[in-house]
Parts: C-alpha cells; structure tokens; sequence
C-alpha cells in the first residue's frame, strides 16, 4: 500500500485550501443526529449525578482530541520522508482524518454500553430456532454478534443520515476490523481481524472503497488495516485506560495514592512527586497526572508508528500500538486495576443489567411486529409505534434481513433514556398523562 492511494490525493486535492474535504468529514461527523446522541449513551458509569464522569460523547471529543495529535505527529514525518505528498497535503489532513474517524468511533453503539450489544446478540441467539432458517449464514451471524463497529460503518454510509457522504480515508481509518462477521479463522492472529466492521448489507460499499484506496487484501472479504486506523485504536485504548481511572478515583473506587502510583508508572522520567505535592487540590493532582500519561502514551505511540510503517503499509505489523509501546506493562495494570474496582462496581452492574432488561424488552415488542407473516393484534399496536421514518423504511423492502437492519438502526440508536422511556411505555410500567 502506498500513502497517495491511501489518501486518494487523486480526488482530495486539499492543498492550500481554507476547508478541506477533510474538515468537511469532521463537521458533518459532528453535526450528526448519531452523534449528538452520544451525549445520553452510557460510557462506564450509566446516567451519573457527578458533571466530572464521562458520557459517549466527552469521551469520543477527548478520543478525537488525542487522535488529532497523533495524525498530526505521524503526519509531519510522513510528509518530511515522502516529499510528493506535499504537493498535495499537510500534516493538519493527517490530524483531521484521524479526529474525524475518533469523533466517529464509537457513534454505532447502543444504549447502555456493552450490554446493550450483548442484550441484542442474546435475543437472536435464544431464538435461533424460530429466525434463523429465514436468513443466509452471514446474515444470521450479524445478528447473533451484535457489532457497534459494524453498526457505526452502516450508520455513517446510510443516506437516511443527513447522507453524511464522508471521504474514503476517513471512512477506512474509522474501520479498525477490515472484515465481514463470517471468514475463516486463517487470520484470526491478526488484531484487525479480532472483531469485524462491517454488515452483510455494507460489505459491497466496503469493497469500493478498499478498491478505492488499494487496500491489501488478505482474502475475498478480509483486509488489512488502512494505517491511520492504527492510530484511531491508540487515541480510543489511550483514553480508555487513563480516563476511565480518573473517573474511578473522582468517584471513590480507586484510592488515591494507587492512582498516583498507577500514572507514574506511565508517565516514567517526568514524574516529579515533589512538584506534585505542592498542588493542594487531590483533583487537580490526579488531572495533571493524567494530561503527563496521556502526553507520553501519545509520544510513544507515534514513535512506534513511525519505526514500523513500513511494515504497517505492508500489513506485516497488524498490533494495538498500545500493546508493544514501552509503557503496556503500566496500560496493562491500570486495566486490571479498572476491571475489579470500576467496571466490576455495584452500580455499573446494576445499571447494565437494567439495561440489558429494556433492550431485550423492545427486541421482544418489536422484532415480532417486523418479521410476522400473520401479525397479531398486539404486534401490529407496537408496529404502529415505531416512529414513522423507521416504517417507511421497513416498508420499502421485502427482504427480511434488511428490515431487521432498519429495525436495529431503530434500536440501537436510542439514547439510555429513550430506551428506558419507551420501555416503560409499551410494558404499562408509565401510562401518559399519569406520573
């Protein structure tokens, strides 16, 4: 693979220009009804009191803010070790296509975090023997492995989106797995090939854009990553293990002082516990610790991006950067560390399970209502409950598969609220006009 390919300079001449083609994937990222959705969807701590504890949406902003920095790094000595680039970009589209693509990286997950993902993934799964003989082996295991990557690829290429018509190299970084939901395991190894990114009903889109940007195949329907996908993966893990730990000690479930300990031993040399005594406020503290950890994760990522893109343009190296960069013994226990005191915490698992309940309980109102020959009264009530773009939808196509998809786009793209308001709805626990 080659960086003007990638980049598709050929089209995107952006050189010189106020606005950019890239910039113009941002705005129209941000501007987006699913991602303005974000703001009400579960990150680790579902629906909290406390304005210092993250969302989907400060989260995917402060992921974008980290991504801009690493594609702007990276960019610079791309440019400096392949001077025809100049010509037409600069180090600033760098940083854009991968702000953009982390703006985006989370835009396809449902309600209430990962348990929503599970939730629909289970309700297939326990049907299988009544649904699964009505759809293709591929389609049945989309079903069955609910994938928010997959759902945000379909979410950003869906014209009934305000058709956010985003530029290939934007769209090829936000795919972190280059693959459909059924392949052969002969690539299994690879971190790219970990989970898959696409839809059955994306897979053609997905091909003219890899035919596009000359991606390497590895198969039929298997890919390697576009480079700068890397680098969307890096600025996702970077927040997630450090941010994730400062939410955890604002709220009480990591002490202090393990805290301290847990970013020193990312932030290594710089560390200065002297300076830092001198700051009164315990907040103040774990926040500076926390900008030092992410300053040097940030620093060491671009530095082995930059040793291996040869072998990243290759797609001989296929890692998460943050699982060979020097400091991953430090990431490694800062997730240990997550995992028995903040995502394993009552309240997190008492809000999942919730959660998992009113996703399973709309599956249950409304797939009925979608896929039966012979409705029954009560299904077509809930039908007629569904918001009128999504029938319309439903309504343009015979094919069983597809009206599900446009179901689940349904679903999936409610807000923890509005999930747990129609859920209460259609099962009697809330009556309008009643308190």
């Amino acid at each position: 693979m080659n960086w003007p390919d990638l980049l598709n300079v050929s089209k995107n001449q952006t050189a010189g220009k106020a606005r950019t083609s890239f910039d113009r994937d941002y705005d129209r990222i941000i501007f987006s009804h699913p991602f303005r959705k974000l703001q009400d969807k579960t990150q680790v701590h579902p629906l909290p009191e406390q304005d210092f504890v993250h969302n989907r949406l400060t989260h995917s902003l402060e992921v974008s803010s980290v991504g801009r920095s690493l594609g702007r790094l990276v960019g610079e000595q791309v440019l400096e070790r392949s001077a025809g680039l100049k010509n037409h970009l600069n180090a600033h589209d760098f940083g854009v296509i991968v702000a953009s693509a982390s703006l985006a990286h989370d835009i396809g997950n449902p309600a209430f975090g990962h348990s929503g993902e599970e939730a629909i993934s289970e309700y297939f799964i326990t049907n299988s023997s009544l649904l699964e003989s009505r759809f293709t082996e591929q389609q049945w295991n989309d079903l069955v492995k609910f994938e928010g990557n997959a759902q945000g690829y379909r979410l950003l290429n869906k014209s009934g989106y305000q058709g956010l018509r985003l530029t290939e190299p934007t769209l090829a970084a936000f795919t972190k797995y280059p693959r459909p939901s059924k392949v052969a395991d002969s690539f299994k190894p690879r971190r790219s090939q970990k989970k898959y990114g696409f839809y059955a009903s994306e897979q053609e889109v997905f091909s003219q854009m890899a035919s596009t940007l000359n991606l390497k195949a590895l198969s039929n329907h298997q890919w390697v990553r576009h480079p700068l996908a890397f680098l969307v993966e890096a600025a996702d893990d970077i927040c997630y293990h450090v941010i994730d730990l400062e939410d955890g000690c604002n709220l009480g479930l990591v002490a202090h002082d393990d805290t301290v300990e847990l970013y020193a031993g990312v932030i290594g040399d710089r560390f200065d516990k002297k300076k830092l005594n001198n700051i009164k406020s315990k907040n103040e503290q774990i926040s500076i610790l926390r900008a030092l950890a992410i300053n040097e994760l940030i620093e060491q990522s671009v530095a082995l991006f930059l040793d291996n893109e040869s072998g990243i343009l290759e797609g001989d190296f296929d890692y998460s950067l943050t699982d060979v960069i020097s400091a991953k013994d430090y990431l490694e226990e800062i997730k240990k560390v997550s995992v028995e005191k903040i995502y394993r915490c009552r309240t997190v698992l008492e809000i999942e399970a919730a959660g998992f309940t009113v996703i399973d309980g709309l599956l249950k109102a409304f797939v009925p209502s979608v896929i039966s020959e012979q409705p029954s009264r009560h299904d077509k009530i809930n039908y007629r409950l569904l918001p009128e773009d999504v029938k319309t939808e439903i309504g343009t196509t015979e094919d069983l598969y597809q009206k599900i998809r446009s179901l689940l786009d349904f679903i999936s793209g409610l807000t923890d609220s509005s999930a747990m308001n129609l859920y209460r709805k259609i099962t009697g626990i809330s009556l309008p006009g009643r308190a």
